[in-house]
């Protein structure tokens, strides 16, 4: 777990379920998106997700950029 991650509390995670596998959220499997804190089941599902919004944010950036 990272430093940032390290600071996360359930308190702020504005889900209570895995968005993956529908299981309650773990404190030690949240991660920080776009300023919130997202809760996840176990550190493997966190990992999928930090990979895919990686992959689809970068996405966006370059479709924006070819718009602009």
């Amino acid at each position: 777990m990272s430093a940032l991650t390290d600071r996360l509390s359930l308190d702020e995670c504005i889900n209570e379920v895995c968005p993956w596998s529908g299981d309650r959220v773990s404190a030690d499997a949240l991660t920080l998106y776009k300023g919130q804190v997202v809760g996840f089941c176990s550190p493997s599902c966190r990992e999928k997700f930090e990979k895919a919004v990686t992959h689809f944010d970068a996405r966006l950036d370059r479709s924006k950029a070819l718009k602009a």
